[in-house]
């Protein structure tokens, strides 16, 4: 993939690529409404997927040369099927892995800004191409004598660009997934949280030794050793770890017995941080985890969320089993989640209550018989199937209001993301319940 000699650094600059990326999608609607007009059904179709196709590739394009919030948000999106067309998917799933490097001297330019010194001072070799990109940094290769080291170095201009950014694509990411922005402003400004969060690798090296030492004792999950005297507010250094990406070996030959080792380390690794310390990893997606020897080595922590504890307990008590058979007492946890608002009348709650029954009996089903079966591609379908039907409920789509905790986005993020990761490694896993619910199922 060819490189990229300059990025967008200025506010003026990122913000008219923006706006012309929205401009040109703006435009692509007005054309299609013009067109539909005049079309059959068939045609209608047709002129969707086309407008889809072409706002997806603009899209995509202006938000892998911004780099930063812009592509982060398509990575986010593109974990989810339920969330974008199909064309928006295929466009975004690229972000995992597939963005142009920067060039050499602009990681360069970063040591300067960050040590005072250029790569090369401070390791014995150090790869002028990037061997992996992503949203906010990208990673070099190093070595000091034998010593091997994975050193990620920050986007210029990302951390200092972000707040503007999410306002200006803000609009385009409203568009496209069909949002006002009044019931969404509390859950942008968690997003923005965290991706400022994101930016700050001395935080990332922070929270990467905190969580490794609070999870040493997961069986088979194992983390890479940092080192903060090569490491800074933007650069990030830790050991390189040779392994097979997750989904690689998902994707491989790996024996079920393989598959089920991997998937009861991934599960018990987000059951112990999100039920025992309320501090998570939430950016489970495969480029983050290497599969080596059964063993999962998680590479990156800038994602991560502290859940305080009320609103853990309010999102977790729907995993009490005897709490979907209560229509009552499901109706007054909603309330206390806020997914159940005052102004709600009397048939739009009993149609709330019952979608919430069914979207949760189907996402606590894990949880149940102390035994899963993610292989059963079954399961995930019917999540996808319910999640598209909720997209389309014409009374979901008439209701205002913000619905349940911002805390939310990532809790549901990581579970999602989980969820996927297991059903492509067509694992099955060992589960329980909290232990502050009955041990309904344990195992």
């Amino acid at each position: 993939m060819d490189e990229q000699d300059a990025i967008h650094s200025t506010r003026f600059s990122r913000t008219a690529a923006l706006a012309g990326a929205g401009a040109k999608v703006g435009l692509n609607y007005l054309k299609y409404y013009g067109r539909r007009a005049l079309a059959s059904e068939a045609g209608a179709k047709a002129l969707e997927t086309t407008l889809h196709e072409e706002n997806a590739s603009q899209v995509f394009k202006t938000f892998s040369q911004l780099k930063g919030a812009p592509l982060k948000l398509a990575q986010m999106l593109s974990i989810d099927k339920n969330i974008l067309p199909a064309a928006y998917l295929k466009s975004f799933a690229q972000a995992q892995y597939s963005t142009p490097p920067l060039s050499y001297p602009l990681v360069v330019r970063t040591f300067r800004r960050e040590f005072g010194r250029e790569p090369l001072d401070l390791f014995d070799e150090f790869t002028r191409q990037a061997a992996s990109g992503a949203s906010i940094g990208q990673v070099h290769r190093a070595a000091r004598g034998v010593h091997q080291f994975a050193v990620k170095v920050q986007y210029p201009g990302v951390a200092e660009s972000l707040q503007n950014d999410l306002r200006v694509v803000k609009p385009i990411a409203l568009q496209v997934l069909g949002l006002r922005e009044s019931d969404v402003a509390e859950y942008f400004e968690e997003v923005k949280a965290r991706l400022l969060e994101e930016t700050d690798y001395a935080l990332e090296l922070q929270r990467s030794q905190q969580l490794a030492h609070d999870c040493a004792g997961v069986p088979h999950i194992r983390f890479p050793a940092m080192y903060p005297e090569l490491s800074s507010a933007r650069v990030l250094t830790m050991d390189w770890v040779e392994g097979e990406a997750l989904d690689r070996f998902a994707d491989g030959p790996a024996s079920q017995a393989e598959r089920d080792q991997v998937g009861q380390a991934l599960w018990d690794f987000y059951d112990h941080q999100i039920h025992q310390l309320r501090l998570f990893h939430a950016d489970p997606h495969p480029g983050n985890f290497l599969v080596r020897d059964g063993d999962v080595w998680v590479l990156d922590f800038g994602c991560t969320k502290a859940l305080p504890e009320d609103v853990y307990r309010q999102q977790f008590r729907f995993l009490d089993p005897s709490l979907l058979d209560d229509a009552t007492a499901l109706a007054r946890a909603m309330e206390e989640l806020q997914l159940l608002l005052p102004q709600d009348g009397p048939v739009e709650r009993a149609h709330l209550v019952r979608l919430f029954q069914d979207s949760v009996g189907q996402l606590a089903l894990p949880f149940r018989h102390g035994f899963h079966d993610f292989g059963d591609p079954e399961y995930m379908a019917a999540i996808y199937r319910n999640g598209q039907a909720n997209s389309e409920d014409k009374v979901l789509r008439k209701l205002r209001g913000r619905r349940g905790s911002p805390h939310s986005v990532y809790v549901n993020r990581a579970y999602f993301g989980l969820y996927s990761l297991l059903s492509r490694l067509r694992a099955r896993v060992k589960t329980r319940l909290p232990d502050w619910l009955a041990p309904v199922g344990a195992a």
